[in-house]
């Protein structure tokens, strides 16, 4: 398994497009911090970036010798709201920047039944450039709960779209997200996202979902106890045999040091894989 952290590191939870940290810092953080990869986004490079900033970014990332390993190449896919579809419909924006950040994964998203076929042409697209489109496991779109996510991906059925298995998002859905989820979603599973969180009707954080209502709760690191059971994560990952990559999807911690933060999520996870 190859270990990535996301440029979400540099984000708040909920302004997700001023970054708090240069890319050049983002991937400083990620070396001394043990990544071997990092998960770009739209805060620090997307279609809306000129040919500069891109050449730029490729730059950094060529100088840390950190590979990319997914990129959301807008806002609208990172918010999930309801213009996260409409990449779909132009997907080639987005190809021409996996292609220059050197990645073969792309995140998208599909909110209704009517945009499965958009994301069945932009796939074919992308399959002739040999890219993947994914998506991730995310309230208010049709992947929320693992009957919709196993239908969805069934009918896109596309070999070169998958998912990004998140088991915080599953949680929140009042889904199962251990080792028979991860079987049952084994066929598609094309990275992992990680992040923590502790359910709480009193939490300071509430997001709507269509399969539970609105749901509560808190941030909490990767390596405090009390939120998602990352053993039975693992225990799942391992018995479908994933060696792909597992990207730390959280947020800029909300007190302390975002570095001993990475340190310890990073050593955390090491000691599960």
């Amino acid at each position: 398994m190859r270990l990535s952290i996301s440029v979400r590191i540099a984000e708040g939870f909920l302004s997700k497009e001023e970054a708090t940290m240069t890319l050049d810092d983002v991937c400083s953080l990620a070396k001394a911090a043990g990544f071997e990869a990092v998960c770009m986004r739209a805060s620090q490079v997307g279609v809306h970036s000129s040919e500069a900033t891109i050449a730029e970014a490729c730059e950094t990332l060529k100088r840390h010798a950190l590979p990319v390993s997914m990129v959301t190449g807008d806002f609208d896919t990172v918010y999930n709201n309801e213009k996260g579809p409409v990449s779909l419909r132009h997907i080639t924006p987005y190809l021409d920047l996996a292609e220059a950040l050197e990645t073969t994964l792309i995140r998208v998203a599909l909110k209704e039944t009517d945009d499965i076929p958009h994301a069945q042409r932009a796939a074919d697209e992308a399959a002739e450039r040999g890219l993947h489109l994914v998506h991730q496991c995310h309230t208010l779109s049709l992947f929320e709960s693992l009957e919709s996510i196993e239908t969805t991906l069934k009918a896109i059925a596309r070999p070169n779209f998958g998912l990004i298995y998140e088991p915080a998002n599953l949680e929140g859905c009042r889904q199962d997200y251990g080792p028979d989820a991860l079987k049952r979603l084994a066929p598609w599973i094309a990275n992992v996202y990680l992040q923590n969180q502790q359910l709480n009707p009193n939490g300071d954080i509430t997001l709507d979902t269509w399969v539970a209502g609105p749901v509560s709760f808190d941030l909490i690191p990767i390596y405090q106890s009390g939120g998602i059971d990352f053993a039975r994560v693992f225990e799942g990952l391992q018995a479908i045999h994933y060696d792909g990559t597992i990207t730390v999807h959280q947020s800029a911690p909300l007190e302390g040091s975002a570095l001993e933060d990475a340190k310890r999520t990073a050593a955390f996870l090491r000691g599960l894989m």
